[in-house]
């Protein structure tokens, strides 16, 4: 009962050049560091209200600190390249690879393999989340209200806490699938 790969990682904002994501290739994004803007996409989508909500996965003055060297280097690599800049359609294999390119010239970019695990983890709960709910406020509304059967634990901050934690919620989005107690 595994979300999709092609869910979670359009969740996750990656894309797989070669083809359809799979498990494996999420593994190896996730090791060799999701871009910053994973996280961001993941934060503002499960709560697009709580600008706090990114603290989660890694203290404030870390956030900042990336996100304040990333934009400065961003503005470096584009300036330097606004000169040589080719004719391209967003979307195509030109553009992906330049984004690549460009997301790996800037180290403050990535996350570490930790970080980019927790945020995966929480990506495919949301992505689970969402299979089982049909909607975004719905999923919402069963991450974020205490639940009692994670002894009246939000499941959002059971699936955060650590890689146990994920099963648990995932086992009750389970059993609401498939219409089991609850």
């Amino acid at each position: 009962m595994m979300p999709s790969e092609r869910e979670t990682a359009e969740v996750l904002g990656i894309s797989n050049p070669t083809g359809t994501p799979s498990i494996l290739w999420i593994a190896h994004e996730v090791s060799r560091g999701l871009p910053l803007a994973a996280l961001e996409r993941v934060a503002y989508t499960i709560a697009p209200d709580d600008k706090s909500f990114v603290y989660r996965f890694m203290p404030k003055a870390t956030w900042a600190r990336r996100r304040k060297a990333f934009l400065a280097k961003a503005k470096d690599i584009s300036s330097a390249a606004a000169g040589r800049k080719q004719a391209r359609q967003p979307g195509d294999r030109a553009s992906r690879e330049a984004a690549a390119a460009f997301h790996e010239q800037i180290p403050a970019a990535r996350l570490s393999p930790e970080e980019g695990a927790k945020v995966a983890r929480i990506a495919e709960v949301w992505t689970l989340a969402r299979q089982v709910w049909g909607s975004d406020d719905a999923a919402r509304a069963f991450l974020f209200r205490p639940h009692p059967m994670l002894e009246g634990q939000r499941p959002i901050d059971v699936a955060l806490a650590n890689e146990f934690g994920r099963p648990l919620v995932e086992g009750i989005l389970g059993r609401l699938q498939y219409g089991s107690a609850a």
